[in-house]
């Protein structure tokens, strides 16, 4: 049998946060907050998939991915690594939300669009920490 590897509790903490803000994340694009979501996919987007599809899969997505970083201790790393890859590959959404004035979740000024765009490579770096084995 093997153990899973232990980790630092600030790491823990973490993960477990970031874990069910993704889980909450999630549900609000399948419920509460789609229309808000749907203004933040990109316009070429729309153009191949529905808005609606879009953020229902990354809602899907992001409750999965949530609740991997807290049920699935073993795959940490690989839960990690793939949600530092969906901050990436949602970034665009971000940026254009800045580029065209896009308003959504309060953000309706372009200075806290552009702060916003910050956090996403924090999400990132977060999610790779968190997730990271420690040394031994």
């Amino acid at each position: 049998m093997t153990t899973t590897p232990r980790s630092t509790p600030l790491r823990t903490a973490a993960r477990w946060l970031l874990g069910g803000a993704m889980v909450f994340a999630g549900l609000s694009h399948l419920f509460w907050a789609r229309r808000e979501f749907q203004a933040q996919v990109p316009d070429w987007t729309g153009k191949v998939l529905d808005k609606d599809a879009v953020v229902v899969a990354s809602g899907v997505v992001e409750v999965m991915l949530g609740g991997a970083l807290v049920a699935l201790p073993r795959e940490r790393s690989r839960v990690g690594a793939i949600l530092a890859a969906f901050f990436v590959a949602i970034f665009p959404g971000n940026l254009e939300q800045y580029t065209k004035g896009k308003n959504g979740f309060g953000l309706t000024d372009d200075r806290t669009r552009l702060i916003r765009l910050f956090f996403q490579p924090a999400l990132v770096a977060v999610a790779l920490w968190s997730t990271r084995e420690p040394r031994r």
